[in-house]
């Protein structure tokens, strides 16, 4: 970083610069109007623009450079949109009433899935007649190929959306559920998973313990009783789903080994479950049995894009949230960091002439950097200064609130007697809580490939999954598509120009 410092000085750097984004820039005005053949979905989960920045320089440093300067994958694209995230009745929303907006194009209630606002959290019988279906569902529906991947449990609330309808984020299992929702017919969610759109082409996550019944050992930690199945119904989900793809190309994998050593293109089905909870975060994963965001990707994609129709998948960067609800910014970083590698991973294994790539979180968190540090400063590092009132140096990274608040001799810890700079270390916070929260402002929306450009402007959450079904020809949105033989023909573009516009792309 010393040569840029150095060619920095020099204003024909800055303007050599800006003039290459302004060429880059108007190639731009010949807009992509494929069909996509393929939509993709990244979901950042916490993941708000003050942690995208401090990934952008996490990863820069990571690999030796001052950071500020440096490109995510996800900076690339060439669309951004603001996403407002509220929730119908939430002003700083929860993870779940967001899913069904950018899943399934309705607004809906804090804490409820896949049903619209008139559902009412934990009461069963507002569930009937309230279903939204998810975009998932409508590729499903057009003959698409479809898959979940996420460093979470396979039936958190993210993913949830994509197939379950419940007032209840949390009834994971049946085991999880009050008597009187049960009674009342309402399904939990690992449930509704094998259930409700049944032939899903590729899953993976964690959540292996809500599949089996109670006092099940795990296939991995038997002797860990916390890790034991959920279920009272006595039913074997994983079990069930196997007998009915055994015979249809149907694998499932628990462990990294069983899953690197599948050959996708003899795979049409795929349930891999890794963890009985969560995966674990990507600084404590262990890189010979625990898999990566990235690899999982790789893997679904190399089993969805065989389908001539396409795909859709949602990919989900979990426990981004995780990692800033426990105020543990190192963690949090790392796990954005990974998301944009797996993006990167996405976009070499597929092409922006045909699929559509969106990047977007479903909110923010009240985490903020700042404090005047100079060029190059470890992100997770100390302010230059000493507070002016109480005299003790002071992180970059603060939370306004969590667990991080910490008084001592009651006044404020100084922090240069810790070591703030390991991976589990709380910022400090405001105010003192088991739990940071959610921040209430608007999120970024990323997205490159056909139709991107409609991703514009301020927009409200539930617009995100109409554009995607638009620029795909699936869903409501077709009268624009030209059929031929059944199947959507590119009616906008010619692949001359659209090939072009794929090398313009790579080139810059």
């Amino acid at each position: 970083s010393g040569f840029f410092w150095f060619i920095e000085k020099d204003p024909d750097f800055w303007k050599e610069w800006a003039q290459r984004t302004l060429k880059n820039a108007l190639t731009l005005q010949d807009l992509n109007k494929n069909v996509a053949k393929n939509i993709i979905l990244f979901l950042g989960d916490g993941m708000g623009v003050p942690t995208v920045t401090a990934a952008r320089i996490l990863k820069g440093q990571m690999s030796g450079q001052s950071g500020e300067e440096t490109q995510l994958e996800m900076d690339k694209f060439p669309y951004i949109a603001l996403s407002k995230t509220y929730n119908t009745n939430a002003q700083v929303p929860d993870s779940a009433g967001t899913a069904t907006a950018y899943l399934c194009g309705v607004k809906a209630n804090e804490g409820t899935v896949g049903v619209s606002a008139a559902a009412v959290r934990s009461q069963c019988n507002t569930t009937q007649g309230n279903e939204v279906t998810s975009i998932l569902k409508w590729a499903k529906d057009a003959g698409k190929s479809v898959g979940i991947v996420t460093t979470t449990r396979v039936n958190h609330a993210t993913p949830s959306a994509a197939y379950a309808h419940c007032v209840d984020r949390d009834w994971y299992s049946d085991g999880d559920m009050p008597t009187e929702a049960l009674q009342s017919g309402c399904k939990d969610i690992a449930r509704q998973l094998f259930e409700n759109i049944p032939d899903i082409d590729v899953i993976m996550g964690g959540g292996r313990r809500n599949m089996y019944p109670r006092n099940t050992p795990d296939v991995e930690y038997p002797g860990d009783k916390k890790h034991n199945g959920t279920r009272k119904d006595g039913r074997n989900l994983v079990g069930e789903w196997i007998d009915r793809v055994k015979d249809k190309k149907g694998y499932y994998a628990w462990n990294r080994k069983d899953l690197l050593s599948l050959n996708p293109n003899n795979v049409d089905y795929l349930l891999g479950l890794f963890e009985p909870a969560d995966l674990p975060y990507e600084l404590e994963r262990n890189k010979e049995t625990d898999l990566s965001l990235t690899e999982m990707v790789d893997v679904a994609i190399k089993i969805l894009r065989k389908n001539e129709r396409g795909f859709y998948l949602l990919v989900e960067g979990g426990r981004i949230d995780h990692g800033h609800h426990e105020g543990k910014a190192k963690q949090a970083l790392h796990e954005a960091v990974e998301m944009d590698r797996a993006i990167t991973r996405a976009g070499l294994l597929t092409s922006i002439y045909d699929t559509l790539t969106v990047v977007t979180a479903d909110h923010s968190h009240v985490f903020s950097f700042g404090g005047y540090t100079p060029r190059g400063n470890s992100i997770f590092g100390l302010a230059p200064t000493v507070s002016d009132i109480d005299q003790k140096p002071f992180t970059s990274i603060l939370y306004g609130n969590g667990p991080g608040f910490k008084m001592v001799n009651s006044t404020r810890e100084n922090v240069s007697t810790v070591d703030y700079e390991q991976n589990n270390y709380q910022a400090q916070s405001a105010v003192p809580l088991r739990m940071e929260t959610h921040g209430g402002e608007d999120v970024a929306i990323f997205s490159k490939g056909p139709m991107a450009h409609l991703l514009h402007g301020v927009q409200e959450q539930h617009y995100i999954p109409h554009v995607m079904a638009y620029a795909a020809c699936i869903g409501q949105n077709k009268d624009h598509c030209r059929t031929n033989s059944g199947s959507p023909s590119l009616s906008h573009i010619s692949p001359m120009l659209a090939l072009l516009l794929a090398v313009k792309w790579l080139l810059c």
